[in-house]
Protein backbone atom coordinates (compact mmCIF):
# COMPACT_ATOMS: atom_id res chain seq x y z
CA UNK A 1 0.00 0.00 0.00
CA UNK A 2 2.84 2.39 0.82
CA UNK A 3 4.51 1.62 -2.50
CA UNK A 4 1.24 2.21 -4.37
CA UNK A 5 0.72 5.53 -2.60
CA UNK A 6 4.23 6.66 -3.48
CA UNK A 7 3.75 5.77 -7.13
CA UNK A 8 0.38 7.49 -7.47
CA UNK A 9 1.80 10.57 -5.79
CA UNK A 10 4.12 11.27 -8.71
CA UNK A 11 3.33 13.31 -11.81
CA UNK A 12 4.91 11.96 -14.97
CA UNK A 13 6.13 14.43 -17.58
CA UNK A 14 4.18 15.34 -20.70
CA UNK A 15 6.84 15.36 -23.38
CA UNK A 16 5.86 17.66 -26.23
CA UNK A 17 8.68 16.82 -28.63
CA UNK A 18 6.15 16.57 -31.50
CA UNK A 19 4.73 20.02 -30.82
CA UNK A 20 4.86 22.29 -33.86
CA UNK A 21 6.94 24.79 -31.87
CA UNK A 22 9.83 22.29 -31.94
CA UNK A 23 9.61 21.59 -35.67
CA UNK A 24 12.81 22.67 -37.50
CA UNK A 25 10.84 24.64 -40.07
CA UNK A 26 8.63 26.44 -37.55
CA UNK A 27 10.90 27.07 -34.57
CA UNK A 28 10.87 30.60 -33.18
CA UNK A 29 14.65 30.72 -32.84
CA UNK A 30 15.00 29.91 -36.56
CA UNK A 31 12.34 32.21 -37.97
CA UNK A 32 12.69 35.14 -35.58
CA UNK A 33 16.33 35.03 -34.50
CA UNK A 34 16.70 38.78 -35.12
CA UNK A 35 13.89 39.45 -32.63
CA UNK A 36 15.53 37.59 -29.73
CA UNK A 37 18.65 38.62 -27.81
CA UNK A 38 20.46 37.27 -24.75
CA UNK A 39 22.51 39.51 -22.48
CA UNK A 40 24.65 37.49 -20.11
CA UNK A 41 26.35 38.67 -16.96
CA UNK A 42 30.10 38.87 -17.54
CA UNK A 43 31.95 37.68 -14.44
CA UNK A 44 35.20 39.21 -15.69
CA UNK A 45 33.75 42.72 -15.61
CA UNK A 46 32.81 44.62 -12.47
CA UNK A 47 29.24 44.50 -11.19
CA UNK A 48 28.79 48.25 -11.56
CA UNK A 49 29.07 48.19 -15.36
CA UNK A 50 26.40 45.49 -15.66
CA UNK A 51 24.12 47.39 -13.26
CA UNK A 52 24.58 50.52 -15.39
CA UNK A 53 23.39 48.62 -18.47
CA UNK A 54 20.31 47.51 -16.56
CA UNK A 55 19.70 51.10 -15.43
CA UNK A 56 19.77 52.17 -19.07
CA UNK A 57 16.99 49.78 -20.01
CA UNK A 58 14.91 51.15 -17.11
CA UNK A 59 15.45 54.66 -18.47
CA UNK A 60 14.45 53.48 -21.94
CA UNK A 61 11.24 51.90 -20.66
CA UNK A 62 10.34 55.01 -18.66
CA UNK A 63 10.62 57.18 -21.79
CA UNK A 64 9.18 54.73 -24.30
CA UNK A 65 5.57 53.53 -23.90
CA UNK A 66 6.24 50.54 -26.18
CA UNK A 67 8.77 48.90 -23.82
CA UNK A 68 7.92 46.78 -20.77
CA UNK A 69 10.23 45.14 -18.23
CA UNK A 70 9.45 41.74 -16.71
CA UNK A 71 11.46 40.87 -13.58
CA UNK A 72 11.03 37.28 -12.41
CA UNK A 73 12.36 35.22 -9.54
CA UNK A 74 11.62 32.03 -7.62
CA UNK A 75 12.47 30.73 -4.17
CA UNK A 76 12.05 27.28 -2.64
CA UNK A 77 11.82 26.73 1.13
CA UNK A 78 10.85 23.39 2.65
CA UNK A 79 9.83 22.12 -0.81
CA UNK A 80 7.36 25.03 -1.18
CA UNK A 81 8.13 27.18 -4.20
CA UNK A 82 7.14 30.84 -4.49
CA UNK A 83 7.54 32.43 -7.91
CA UNK A 84 6.74 36.05 -8.67
CA UNK A 85 6.84 38.25 -11.76
CA UNK A 86 6.74 42.07 -11.76
CA UNK A 87 5.68 43.73 -15.02
CA UNK A 88 6.74 47.38 -15.35
CA UNK A 89 5.21 49.44 -18.17
CA UNK A 90 5.27 53.16 -19.00
CA UNK A 91 2.69 55.18 -17.00
CA UNK A 92 0.89 51.99 -15.93
CA UNK A 93 0.50 50.46 -12.48
CA UNK A 94 2.82 47.63 -11.53
CA UNK A 95 1.43 44.22 -12.43
CA UNK A 96 2.32 41.33 -10.09
CA UNK A 97 1.77 37.62 -10.61
CA UNK A 98 2.31 35.38 -7.57
CA UNK A 99 2.17 31.58 -7.72
CA UNK A 100 2.98 28.70 -5.42
CA UNK A 101 3.78 25.06 -5.98
CA UNK A 102 4.93 22.15 -3.83
CA UNK A 103 7.49 19.45 -4.65
CA UNK A 104 8.83 21.03 -7.83
CA UNK A 105 12.31 22.09 -8.94
CA UNK A 106 13.61 25.61 -9.42
CA UNK A 107 13.87 25.19 -13.22
CA UNK A 108 10.20 24.29 -13.48
CA UNK A 109 8.96 27.24 -11.46
CA UNK A 110 11.29 29.75 -13.13
CA UNK A 111 10.07 28.68 -16.57
CA UNK A 112 6.46 29.03 -15.43
CA UNK A 113 7.21 32.50 -14.01
CA UNK A 114 8.75 33.60 -17.32
CA UNK A 115 5.69 32.25 -19.10
CA UNK A 116 3.32 34.24 -16.85
CA UNK A 117 5.39 37.41 -17.13
CA UNK A 118 5.57 37.31 -20.93
CA UNK A 119 1.87 36.53 -21.16
CA UNK A 120 0.96 39.50 -18.95
CA UNK A 121 3.29 41.83 -20.88
CA UNK A 122 1.70 40.82 -24.18
CA UNK A 123 -1.72 41.79 -22.82
CA UNK A 124 -0.63 45.42 -22.50
CA UNK A 125 -1.61 47.54 -25.52
CA UNK A 126 1.02 48.80 -27.96
CA UNK A 127 3.98 46.89 -26.51
CA UNK A 128 6.72 46.24 -29.08
CA UNK A 129 9.61 45.19 -26.82
CA UNK A 130 9.61 42.89 -23.79
CA UNK A 131 12.67 42.86 -21.54
CA UNK A 132 12.89 39.84 -19.22
CA UNK A 133 15.28 40.13 -16.25
CA UNK A 134 16.21 36.85 -14.57
CA UNK A 135 19.08 35.54 -12.48
CA UNK A 136 19.35 32.16 -14.26
CA UNK A 137 20.02 32.56 -17.96
CA UNK A 138 20.48 28.79 -18.33
CA UNK A 139 16.74 28.46 -17.65
CA UNK A 140 16.01 30.72 -20.62
CA UNK A 141 18.04 28.41 -22.86
CA UNK A 142 15.64 25.60 -21.94
CA UNK A 143 12.87 27.51 -23.69
CA UNK A 144 14.61 27.21 -27.04
CA UNK A 145 16.02 23.71 -26.53
CA UNK A 146 14.44 21.43 -29.18
CA UNK A 147 15.68 18.22 -27.52
CA UNK A 148 13.40 16.10 -25.36
CA UNK A 149 13.33 17.35 -21.75
CA UNK A 150 10.69 17.35 -18.97
CA UNK A 151 10.07 21.10 -19.28
CA UNK A 152 8.69 20.98 -22.81
CA UNK A 153 5.13 21.84 -21.74
CA UNK A 154 6.30 25.17 -20.38
CA UNK A 155 8.69 25.75 -23.29
CA UNK A 156 6.01 25.07 -25.89
CA UNK A 157 3.60 27.50 -24.18
CA UNK A 158 6.22 30.28 -24.07
CA UNK A 159 7.23 29.67 -27.68
CA UNK A 160 3.60 29.80 -28.77
CA UNK A 161 3.15 33.19 -27.07
CA UNK A 162 6.36 34.50 -28.65
CA UNK A 163 5.24 33.22 -32.05
CA UNK A 164 2.03 35.24 -31.80
CA UNK A 165 3.91 38.26 -30.45
CA UNK A 166 6.41 38.34 -33.32
CA UNK A 167 3.75 37.71 -35.96
CA UNK A 168 1.63 40.54 -34.59
CA UNK A 169 4.15 43.21 -35.67
CA UNK A 170 7.41 43.07 -37.57
CA UNK A 171 9.19 45.31 -35.01
CA UNK A 172 8.28 43.24 -31.96
CA UNK A 173 11.25 41.86 -30.02
CA UNK A 174 12.26 40.31 -26.70
CA UNK A 175 15.46 40.65 -24.68
CA UNK A 176 16.65 38.39 -21.89
CA UNK A 177 18.95 39.99 -19.32
CA UNK A 178 20.82 38.04 -16.67
CA UNK A 179 20.91 39.75 -13.27
CA UNK A 180 22.59 37.84 -10.39
CA UNK A 181 20.92 38.46 -7.05
CA UNK A 182 24.17 39.70 -5.46
CA UNK A 183 24.02 42.80 -7.70
CA UNK A 184 21.08 44.06 -5.62
CA UNK A 185 19.75 45.81 -8.72
CA UNK A 186 16.59 47.79 -7.90
CA UNK A 187 13.81 46.11 -9.92
CA UNK A 188 15.12 42.57 -9.55
CA UNK A 189 15.93 43.07 -5.87
CA UNK A 190 12.26 43.85 -5.16
CA UNK A 191 11.15 40.55 -6.68
CA UNK A 192 13.96 38.67 -4.97
CA UNK A 193 12.94 40.00 -1.56
CA UNK A 194 9.28 39.14 -2.07
CA UNK A 195 9.96 35.55 -3.08
CA UNK A 196 12.26 34.97 -0.10
CA UNK A 197 10.04 36.61 2.53
CA UNK A 198 6.72 35.16 1.37
CA UNK A 199 5.87 32.16 3.55
CA UNK A 200 3.15 29.68 2.67
CA UNK A 201 2.23 26.49 4.51
CA UNK A 202 0.49 23.96 2.20
CA UNK A 203 -2.76 22.60 3.61
CA UNK A 204 -3.18 19.61 1.31
CA UNK A 205 -0.78 16.88 0.16
CA UNK A 206 0.68 17.60 -3.24
CA UNK A 207 2.03 15.37 -5.95
CA UNK A 208 5.69 15.36 -6.91
CA UNK A 209 6.69 16.64 -10.30
CA UNK A 210 8.73 14.36 -12.56
CA UNK A 211 11.88 16.45 -12.21
CA UNK A 212 11.46 16.72 -8.43
CA UNK A 213 11.14 12.94 -8.15
CA UNK A 214 14.34 12.49 -10.13
CA UNK A 215 16.09 15.06 -7.94
CA UNK A 216 14.99 13.29 -4.73
CA UNK A 217 16.18 9.94 -6.07
CA UNK A 218 19.50 11.45 -7.07
CA UNK A 219 19.93 13.10 -3.65
CA UNK A 220 19.18 9.80 -1.88
CA UNK A 221 21.73 7.93 -3.97
CA UNK A 222 24.32 10.63 -3.34
CA UNK A 223 23.71 10.55 0.42
CA UNK A 224 24.14 6.77 0.50
CA UNK A 225 27.29 7.17 -1.58
CA UNK A 226 28.72 9.70 0.90
CA UNK A 227 27.81 7.56 3.92
CA UNK A 228 29.42 4.53 2.29
CA UNK A 229 32.50 6.55 1.43
CA UNK A 230 33.04 7.42 5.10
CA UNK A 231 33.61 3.76 5.94
CA UNK A 232 37.25 2.84 5.31
CA UNK A 233 36.41 -0.76 4.38
CA UNK A 234 34.46 0.53 1.36
CA UNK A 235 36.84 3.22 0.06
CA UNK A 236 39.96 1.35 1.16
CA UNK A 237 42.22 1.71 4.18
CA UNK A 238 44.94 3.23 2.02
CA UNK A 239 42.76 5.96 0.50
CA UNK A 240 44.36 9.40 0.70
CA UNK A 241 41.88 11.92 2.13
CA UNK A 242 42.49 15.35 0.63
CA UNK A 243 41.04 18.74 1.57
CA UNK A 244 39.18 21.29 -0.54
CA UNK A 245 39.82 25.05 -0.53
CA UNK A 246 37.84 25.39 2.71
CA UNK A 247 39.96 22.73 4.45
CA UNK A 248 37.12 20.21 4.45
CA UNK A 249 37.66 16.57 3.51
CA UNK A 250 36.54 16.11 -0.09
CA UNK A 251 33.38 14.04 -0.46
CA UNK A 252 32.23 12.26 -3.63
CA UNK A 253 29.93 14.02 -6.05
CA UNK A 254 28.81 13.55 -9.66
CA UNK A 255 28.63 17.27 -10.47
CA UNK A 256 31.02 18.36 -13.27
CA UNK A 257 32.81 15.04 -13.22
CA UNK A 258 33.32 14.96 -9.46
CA UNK A 259 35.66 16.92 -7.16
CA UNK A 260 38.85 15.06 -8.11
CA UNK A 261 38.69 14.64 -11.87
CA UNK A 262 37.92 18.30 -12.58
CA UNK A 263 41.37 19.15 -11.12
CA UNK A 264 43.58 16.55 -12.80
CA UNK A 265 41.31 14.76 -15.30
CA UNK A 266 42.41 16.99 -18.21
CA UNK A 267 45.70 15.09 -18.66
CA UNK A 268 45.85 11.30 -18.83
CA UNK A 269 49.34 10.89 -17.36
CA UNK A 270 48.54 13.23 -14.46
CA UNK A 271 45.25 11.46 -13.82
CA UNK A 272 46.98 8.07 -13.73
CA UNK A 273 49.66 9.20 -11.27
CA UNK A 274 47.10 10.98 -9.04
CA UNK A 275 44.90 7.87 -8.96
CA UNK A 276 47.87 5.69 -8.04
CA UNK A 277 48.83 8.05 -5.22
CA UNK A 278 45.31 8.48 -3.82
CA UNK A 279 44.63 4.73 -3.76
CA UNK A 280 48.25 3.91 -2.80
CA UNK A 281 48.47 1.43 -5.67
CA UNK A 282 51.69 2.85 -7.06
CA UNK A 283 55.10 1.46 -8.13
CA UNK A 284 56.74 2.33 -4.80
CA UNK A 285 58.41 0.32 -2.04
CA UNK A 286 55.37 0.33 0.25
CA UNK A 287 53.27 -1.40 -2.43
CA UNK A 288 56.04 -3.88 -3.32
CA UNK A 289 56.50 -4.81 0.34
CA UNK A 290 52.80 -5.72 0.59
CA UNK A 291 52.52 -7.77 -2.59
CA UNK A 292 56.10 -8.57 -3.68
CA UNK A 293 58.15 -8.76 -0.45
CA UNK A 294 61.18 -10.28 -2.20
CA UNK A 295 61.68 -7.16 -4.35
CA UNK A 296 63.54 -4.03 -3.27
CA UNK A 297 61.36 -1.77 -1.16
CA UNK A 298 63.77 0.83 0.24
CA UNK A 299 63.68 4.38 -1.07
CA UNK A 300 66.41 5.22 -3.63
CA UNK A 301 67.13 8.44 -1.75
CA UNK A 302 69.12 6.27 0.74
CA UNK A 303 68.02 8.52 3.60
CA UNK A 304 65.05 6.37 4.52
CA UNK A 305 65.99 3.08 6.21
CA UNK A 306 62.59 1.38 5.79
CA UNK A 307 60.19 1.03 2.89
CA UNK A 308 59.54 3.82 0.41
CA UNK A 309 56.08 4.96 1.59
CA UNK A 310 53.62 7.42 0.08
CA UNK A 311 53.97 9.71 3.10
CA UNK A 312 57.75 9.72 2.71
CA UNK A 313 57.46 10.64 -0.98
CA UNK A 314 54.97 13.43 -0.37
CA UNK A 315 56.61 15.01 2.67
CA UNK A 316 60.18 13.84 3.23
CA UNK A 317 61.95 12.41 0.20
CA UNK A 318 64.81 14.62 -0.98
CA UNK A 319 64.26 13.56 -4.61
CA UNK A 320 60.92 15.35 -4.82
CA UNK A 321 60.59 17.78 -1.94
CA UNK A 322 62.62 20.65 -3.31
CA UNK A 323 59.20 22.09 -4.19
CA UNK A 324 58.65 25.45 -2.47
CA UNK A 325 55.31 24.65 -0.80
CA UNK A 326 55.37 21.79 1.76
CA UNK A 327 51.57 21.41 1.90
CA UNK A 328 50.31 18.11 0.50
CA UNK A 329 46.99 17.75 2.29
CA UNK A 330 44.90 19.89 -0.07
CA UNK A 331 43.90 18.65 -3.49
CA UNK A 332 45.29 21.67 -5.34
CA UNK A 333 48.71 21.49 -3.63
CA UNK A 334 48.80 17.73 -4.12
CA UNK A 335 48.26 18.20 -7.86
CA UNK A 336 50.92 20.94 -7.92
CA UNK A 337 53.35 18.48 -6.35
CA UNK A 338 52.61 15.94 -9.10
CA UNK A 339 53.01 18.56 -11.83
CA UNK A 340 56.35 19.79 -10.49
CA UNK A 341 57.55 16.18 -10.14
CA UNK A 342 56.52 14.44 -13.37
CA UNK A 343 58.29 11.16 -12.46
CA UNK A 344 56.69 10.66 -9.06
CA UNK A 345 54.30 7.67 -8.77
CA UNK A 346 55.22 6.57 -12.32
CA UNK A 347 57.00 3.47 -13.57
CA UNK A 348 60.72 3.96 -14.39
CA UNK A 349 60.19 3.47 -18.12
CA UNK A 350 56.89 5.37 -18.29
CA UNK A 351 56.76 8.42 -20.58
CA UNK A 352 54.96 11.35 -18.93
Amino acid sequence: MVDSANRTNECFPSFNSLDLEFSPSLRVIDNFSDCISFNLYNKKKDDKSHAQLLDEIVLESSLTPSVTIVATDASIKNNVATFIAHIHAHNKPLIKTIHHAVNVTSTEVELFTIRCGINQAMCIDNIFKIIVVIDSIHVVKRIFDPLVHPFQVQSAAILSDLHNFFNHHINNSIEFWECPSHLKWCLYNEVDKETKTFNLIPLHPCKNSWDFSKKCESDNILNIWKMTFQASNFKGNQFLDLLDDDNNIIKPSYIKGGPWLKVFGHLNSLCVRATRAITNHAPIGEYRLRFFPRKEFKCPCSHYPIEESRHHILHECGRFNGYWNPRRDSLNHFVMFLVFNPRVFSFPNQIV
